[in-house]
């Protein structure tokens, strides 16, 4: 077993990724990735490393992520743009032997701190005069002879990902090839998703699940076609739907809710779609209604997190209900219970507990926080709320008490107010989300003084996109002269707005 399998069946001359308006076949994908697992092994690249791309969606990540876990070896995709001391610390966590920089990621980089990051032994530039200091090109690694994919088990580790998901503050969910493959294959088994003759539209990013698994694993695994996209934009996205005639797109809110606003967009922009998807966060019912109105496009709801890589629940090729995120896909097994553990009636609010064989196998190096989540009888604890019907159809009501959802990624108060309580003018900070008409939500800070002190709304702003990736930072600060807190001390964030 290994994931780097996935491309193996294909026919030769049929398209795998189109990135940059470049075209590459599963032929040439093949060809690539295999001499590329060569260059890495040459590099002393072997099963267990930790391999860190900071790479965009494009054919670098596609080609790096295969030949990594082809290896044995642990991908780790990161945020490109993310600022160098985020970065720095995931580096750090995970171990990594080898970093890949895109140009996108250069200047983060030159800022990190080697002596903070001691087991990065090899830098890999994607492009010529990107990356100073570099100790190989992409390109150079190609030019070695092939080595085979390597076997591994079905508990191997796979993936590391930053998510925030269930436990706080980041960690890096261990995702394993059985847990990776398994969700491919109970998702293709579900029926109606995607097959060989679409065309996908990959605009989530890599180093979200969603876009890890969802976009570019399917679509491999299926022989489909994945148009990966860096940047969205509604106008170019729409102009890039018509010249490729994309009949699936998987987007979060964000993305929908540009589409639902683009007023100049003519009624038949989605012509060639036949499935629309979304997930990561709670979809608007008008939205979703003005997609309807407007385009005809009926948007079909799932739901899914890291630590079950990711779908649980699908609404393909199920009746539409509003609102809805779909039914449990078969082969996972899902309990809606209340807080002593005990299955709750149909209709009933509980928290959704999810087991099977795509769960995670816990958070890197955490054990007591995988303990939190994880059972000792499998049963991961998501920490969402939801209702199911008498049909079997899920309805989420709430999710993990503080997590803020930004535009389909995780942001946990806690890390932006360490963030935040650094800043020498900043004696106390609590921090909430808010509904916002774009991204879904927006992060919000409450912030106490210290005494005499002074500073500007845009300092703290700047403050924090110094230390965190832009969507995690404050879109609002209000300053005030306390936080209201229980007897015990213990911060009430439902009493903030």
């Amino acid at each position: 077993m290994n994931l780097a399998h996935i491309i193996d069946a294909h026919p030769a001359d049929r398209v795998a990724i189109i990135s940059r308006g470049r075209p590459t076949t599963f032929g040439v994908l093949r060809d690539q990735v295999n001499h590329l697992r060569g260059g890495l092994s040459q590099r002393g690249v072997v099963a267990g490393d930790r391999v860190v791309l900071m790479c965009s969606n494009g054919r670098y990540f596609v080609d790096m992520y295969l030949a990594v876990v082809g290896l044995g070896a642990v991908a780790v995709p990161l945020n490109p743009t993310s600022p160098a001391p985020e970065l720095e610390r995931e580096i750090a966590t995970v171990g990594a032997k080898m970093v890949v920089v895109e140009p996108s990621a250069s200047a983060a980089w030159a800022l990190i701190d080697r002596a903070m990051v001691p087991t990065v032994e090899l830098v890999v530039a994607t492009e010529v005069g990107t990356v100073p200091g570099a100790d190989v090109m992409f390109d150079d690694l190609l030019g070695v002879e092939p080595v085979p994919v390597v076997d591994v088990e079905a508990d191997h580790l796979a993936v590391l990902i930053f998510t925030s998901g269930t436990a706080g503050s980041p960690r890096a969910a261990m995702l394993s090839h059985g847990n990776l493959l398994s969700n491919l294959d109970l998702v293709r088994a579900a029926g109606g998703g995607v097959g060989p003759d679409d065309v996908v539209y990959g605009v989530l990013p890599p180093f979200h699940i969603f876009g890890l698994n969802v976009v570019l694993g399917l679509s491999l695994a299926c022989g489909a076609t994945v148009v990966l996209v860096q940047r969205f934009d509604p106008s170019t996205a729409l102009d890039t739907i018509r010249d490729r005639k994309v009949t699936v797109i998987p987007g979060a809110p964000p993305l929908w809710l540009a589409f639902s606003h683009f007023d100049d967009a003519p009624a038949d922009s989605f012509a060639s779609v036949r499935l629309a998807l979304t997930g990561a966060a709670k979809m608007p019912e008008e939205a979703m209604r003005r997609l309807y109105d407007k385009f005809g496009l009926v948007l079909l709801e799932g739901y899914g997190l890291t630590e079950a890589s990711p779908v649980v629940t699908s609404s393909v090729g199920l009746p539409q209900k509003v609102g809805s995120v779909g039914k449990v896909i078969s082969g996972l097994e899902v309990r809606v219970v209340d807080e002593d553990g005990d299955d709750v009636l149909r209709g009933d609010a509980g928290e959704v507990l999810v087991r099977g064989p795509s769960v995670f196998l816990g958070y890197f190096e955490e054990p007591e926080a995988t303990a939190k989540v994880l059972d000792a009888d499998g049963w991961l604890h998501t920490g969402d709320l939801a209702v199911t019907d008498d049909e079997g159809f899920m309805y989420l009501v709430d999710r993990a008490k503080d997590l803020i959802i930004v535009s389909g990624f995780n942001v946990y108060p806690a890390e932006v107010e360490e963030v935040l309580s650094e800043h020498p003018a900043v004696k106390e900070v609590g921090v909430v989300g808010v509904p916002h008409p774009h991204t879904g939500e927006a992060v919000k800070a409450f912030v106490v003084l210290e005494p005499g002190a002074t500073v500007h709304e845009e300092t703290l702003v700047t403050w924090c996109l110094d230390h965190l990736a832009r969507y995690k930072c404050p879109a609002k600060i209000l300053f005030v002269d306390e936080l209201p807190r229980n007897v015990s001390g213990k911060l009430l964030r439902r009493s903030l707005s």
